[in-house]
Formats: structure tokens, sequence, C-alpha cells
């Protein structure tokens, strides 16, 4: 999630970073999705990038109650290059709060409403200017019917599943709280 947000504060294409890295736009899909952990080279990588602390994209630091990273924890790295990072100004951790999360989550279903509201209309004309709109008008309607859902849902002025459901779905299979 913080590799999209700082690619959207800097309005780039995840092939402009892809590019800016000498990584796939595959690899920069899979990070943001939270699909793979970032090696080693790719956190710095990212970090030169964006310029800000490697210990951003860590998912192992400790934050505070203000949602900052806690100082008071270190892991093994930090002690032993303590010395060296005293001397160096470090950029600040950049992090994710829960409601930068949501707004990035709900921009993305309305992207992905919009998108299937363009393969709709296009396949509409081309069934009009083919003359196979008559042929098509069940599988149409269906698939009008399912565009319309997708964006009530993606507006949320119908909401199939709670913001809780997913939380309660992994509880109740793990038959214990998060």
């Amino acid at each position: 999630m913080i590799v999209r947000k700082l690619r959207l504060k800097r309005g780039w294409s995840q092939e402009h970073l892809a590019e800016l890295m000498g990584v796939s736009t595959r690899t920069i899909q899979r990070i943001e999705r939270g699909q793979t952990k970032p090696s080693l080279e790719t956190q710095k990588s990212l970090a030169a990038v964006f310029e800000v602390d490697i210990a951003t994209f860590e998912p192992s630091i400790a934050m505070d109650s203000t949602g900052e990273p806690d100082m008071n924890t270190t892991n093994s790295n930090e002690t032993t290059q303590e010395a060296e990072q005293v001397t160096k100004p470090k950029p600040a951790v950049e992090t994710v709060s829960n409601e930068e999360a949501e707004a990035m989550e709900y921009v993305k279903g309305i992207k992905d409403f919009y998108g299937h509201l363009f393969f709709f209309v296009t396949f509409t004309v081309i069934f009009i200017f083919t003359g196979k709109i008559s042929e098509m008008l069940i599988p149409w309607g269906a698939w009008a019917l399912g565009l319309t859902i997708h964006g009530l849902q993606a507006f949320e002025i119908i909401n199939l599943f709670k913001i809780n459901w997913e939380k309660k779905m992994v509880e109740k299979r793990l038959k214990k709280k998060l």
C-alpha cells in the first residue's frame, strides 16, 4: 500500500515506476497488491527512487500509538550500523494511515467500475453496428445488470459485503479473534 501511496503522490504510473527501478510492471503490481514482499535489492531501489528511508518498505517496523515509527524499538541491523546512521540525516519513514488505505481502495473500485463500463459501452456499440444486438439481448441484459450492480457497489450505494465482512470471515475460519 505504501508503494501505491508514494507512486500516486508523484503522479507516476506503474509502468513509469517500473522503468525507473529497472523491474517489470508486474513486479510493481505484485508489490502494490501485497502478493510478494520486495527483496532487499528492490527495497533499496524503491527507497532511492522515492527518496525515502529503506525502513519505509520493511513491514517489521514497530509503530507507536501515533502511527510514527517507534524509536525505542531496534532491530539487529540498526544496532550494527548505529554509528554510521547518527552522522547521516535520515529521510522520514512514510506510512499509510487507515483512512488513506480506505480511500485508495475506494478509488481503485471506482477505477475498476469505469473500466468495466468502458468495455460494456464498446461492445454495445459493436453489437449495434454489426446488427447482432437482437441475438445478444439476453447476455447483454445480464451484463447490463452486472454492470449496474458493480456501479452501485463501487460508489457504495449498496454494500453486499460490509466493511467488517472480510475480517469476520477470517476470524470464523481461524476460530479466533484477529
